[in-house]
């Protein structure tokens, strides 16, 4: 089994490292990116099984980057899991109309979230 790699993006350091961290004990390969550019060009490049998302980061926010990816042929396969502090309905509304696959808010559930992982790559 080949080991599926998984691009976590979201401006906070701490909630990429703990995210790398927790990640990387199930088993996946994580690259990180700390602004929604960076995040693209990763997920261009390195083409990874799936994306944890967040929504607020400089140069271009999590809904530009998934609608990008989302309408792109090459990259519409890949799913998205929208990790944000972003509760609002219309906000979650948004998420979906972009591409999101599943929106989760902050505060969140590690387990929840390794959970939904581990369905999303069918493991």
């Amino acid at each position: 089994m080949n080991q599926k790699r998984i691009l976590i993006a979201d401006d906070e350091e701490d909630v990429v490292v703990a995210l790398k961290f927790t990640l990387e004990k199930e088993g996946y390969e994580c690259l990180a990116a700390y602004d929604g550019k960076e995040a693209l060009d990763k997920a261009k490049k390195d083409n990874p099984d799936l994306i944890v998302l967040d929504i607020m980061m400089p140069k271009l926010n999590g809904y530009e980057v998934s609608r990008l990816l989302k309408f792109d042929a090459k990259f519409k396969q890949i799913p998205i899991i929208m990790l944000t502090a972003r509760t609002q309905e219309k906000d979650k509304v948004i998420g979906q109309e972009t591409g999101a696959d599943v929106y989760i808010t902050k505060p969140f559930e590690m387990n929840d979230l390794i959970r939904t992982v581990k369905n999303m790559l069918n493991l």
